[in-house]
């Protein structure tokens, strides 16, 4: 039984007319008859009962009718799941990012891939820092990645979607805390709360090095994984963090201050990272949206970025 018989079944069952039949699947009668004889010679039952004037289905046939339609509504489902999976209509992506530096642009690019593609899967899951996103994205864990860095690995492709700018946050009641420009070195002696040592953490490596260049070492008298635990203890009064515009923007603020800082860092630059010459229809979409939703900044557009 193959769906050539199913079809030629239904057609007969349908029309309960072997010419009528016939001519609805294009063929010549004397094809049909035997298709439809070998199914029932396949299935062991009669499906309909002949006469020279009528055709009638048997029980068996009957019993047929619904299963045939299943099966021949399932493959036309299958052929139109591979279709839109071809057309990257439907599929999983799995975009990962880190904090609530990102927050505003995955939020962007996950209402526009619903919009434009309803079918694709944009999974998103939240990483620590860019060597982990990047090391998922090349090992297939990940499809796309928004993350800084300093050196970008060969098997990336990549484009900037942010330029952000660093920034001190301090409590509200610091002495610090009025001034419109605060420099590092005014900060010697200061508790600082700051995010774990890693190689990843491209504003932890910043903070750290403009420290040194001003002469001292950080005091860092408590550590926290995540931007959102990092203010609350500036709130809290522990200390004083450096930390990203846009990090700080998409936090509560109560009880703290940003101040910009008087030495010319520069800029942090957030990426949109994945595996280079990725075949996926789905990723492409998804990289197709991404340039309506989170643009290169018009100055970026040519700027020679490592």
């Amino acid at each position: 039984m193959n769906l050539h018989h199913l079809r030629a079944f239904l057609a007969v069952a349908e029309e309960l007319h072997f010419g009528r039949a016939a001519e609805r699947l294009h063929m010549a009668q004397p094809p049909l008859t035997r298709t439809v004889k070998q199914l029932e010679r396949d299935l062991g039952a009669q499906l309909f009962t002949r006469t020279t004037r009528s055709v009638r289905l048997t029980a068996a046939g009957e019993a047929l009718i619904g299963p045939a339609r299943d099966v021949l509504e399932g493959c036309r489902v299958a052929r139109g799941a591979v279709l839109a999976a071809g057309q990257g209509q439907t599929g999983l992506v799995r975009l990962g990012f880190a904090g609530p530096s990102s927050h505003l642009l995955v939020g962007d690019l996950s209402r526009l891939v619903r919009q434009r593609r309803p079918g694709i899967d944009l999974r998103l899951r939240s990483t620590t820092y860019a060597n982990d996103a990047l090391r998922s994205v090349i090992e297939g864990d990940l499809d796309l990645a928004i993350a800084r860095w300093s050196v970008r690995p060969p098997e990336i492709a990549q484009r900037i979607v942010a330029e952000e700018h660093y920034v001190l946050a301090v409590p509200e009641e610091h002495p610090l805390a009025d001034r419109e420009t605060v420099s590092i070195a005014e900060c010697r002696g200061e508790p600082f709360v700051a995010l774990p040592a890693d190689p990843g953490s491209t504003v932890r490596e910043t903070f750290i090095r403009a420290a040194y260049d001003a002469g001292f070492s950080p005091d860092i008298v408590q550590v926290a994984s995540d931007s959102w635990t990092l203010m609350a203890l500036v709130g809290a009064g522990v200390g004083l963090t450096f930390t990203l515009d846009t990090a700080v923007a998409n936090v509560p603020r109560e009880r703290i201050r940003v101040v910009r800082l008087a030495e010319e860092f520069e800029p942090s630059y957030a990426r949109l990272a994945w595996r280079r010459h990725e075949e996926s229809p789905a990723l492409r979409e998804v990289l197709r949206a991404s340039e309506e939703a989170l643009p290169t900044p018009a100055h970026l557009v040519d700027a020679d970025i490592p």
